[in-house]
């Protein structure tokens, strides 16, 4: 068993996330997206989808890009 990182449960069917070389340990999925999931810099939601990435910059969509001054973002569909 191991220990989540975030509510610190110890767990039987915890697992393991690789990402830029750590290794993360969560007990629920929800308790990953609360640690791992990047946060829009305009809204301040956590960004669940597939969001965007301008100049090292997250936004949960191209609106909130827009809303911070980052031009020609469009959201793919």
């Amino acid at each position: 068993m191991a220990r989540c990182e975030v509510c610190g449960n110890d767990y039987g069917m915890s697992f393991e996330v690789h990402a830029q070389g750590a290794v993360h340990v969560f007990d629920c999925f929800s308790c990953a997206i609360h640690r791992m999931a990047p946060i829009c810099e305009h809204c301040r939601v956590q960004v669940v989808g597939q969001g965007v990435e301008v100049d090292g910059h997250w936004f949960c969509g191209a609106h909130c890009a827009r809303a911070e001054g980052k031009a020609g973002i469009v959201d793919k569909v």
